[in-house]
């Protein structure tokens, strides 16, 4: 059993959990929790290295090094390498979304309707503590391209001035931008169609993964 701090296996987590250009120099990244080690399994990935709290390691360094509010009984590394990559018919692609726990959000959703996620330079790492949690899961079922590689057609989700017909897309991508500024016009030019979901006048414009997720229900719902 692990008793130190000092053990090199929890320093490499340590660094991992803390830092996404460890995760991407080492090839790896960490799931906290048996949820996310079950969901690995189902989807045949195994772990380079598991700990259970209690019979690998003791419980108090677990609680030190994990990012929950109540520590996990199991923690387990994986290779970046073996998550899924590719496209699907029906895609997400995500323009500067840094927030982890929507890239997580947007992971899940697109589970839920069989689409994939393309993600741009400047998002937020899918494989962080954060985004692996809101995925719950999903990470290990996804797949994930790069932003380019996202099939055509492209739409253009923007927040005013477009119609909402083309939320009855079937195939192709959606394009979704960063929370706070959405789609630059640079990108916007790149897309073939855009299109407004239409809500209240005087609210607040949709959390990205709000409209993503009604975007998917609109392209998968039976018409």
């Amino acid at each position: 059993m692990i008793t130190s701090a000092h053990n090199p296996k929890l320093k490499l987590i340590r660094r991992l959990l803390e830092s996404r250009r460890q995760r991407e120099k080492e090839g790896l990244f960490v799931c906290e929790g048996e949820d996310l080690v079950d969901a690995a399994r189902a989807a045949g990935l195994e772990p380079v290295e598991l700990l259970v709290s209690g019979e690998d390691v003791e419980p108090a360094l677990v609680a030190d090094l994990s990012t929950l509010g109540h520590p996990p009984r199991a923690i387990a590394i994986y290779r970046r390498v073996e998550l899924p990559r590719g496209t699907r018919p029906l895609t997400l692609a995500l323009w500067h979304v840094g927030d982890p726990g929507n890239v997580g959000t947007l992971l899940r959703t697109a589970d839920a309707f069989g689409a994939g996620v393309a993600l741009s330079a400047g998002c937020a790492d899918p494989t962080g503590p954060k985004a692996l949690r809101a995925s719950a899961g999903a990470i290990f079922r996804v797949p994930l391209a790069p932003f380019d590689d996202a099939p055509r057609p492209w739409t253009a989700l923007v927040a005013h001035g477009a119609m909402p017909e083309g939320l009855s897309l079937r195939l192709g991508t959606f394009v979704l931008g960063a929370e706070r500024y959405g789609l630059p016009e640079d990108v916007v030019a790149r897309c073939d169609a855009r299109v407004t979901i239409p809500i209240e006048p005087g609210s607040e414009s949709l959390n990205v993964a709000a409209a993503g997720a009604i975007a998917l229900y609109e392209a998968r719902r039976p018409r």
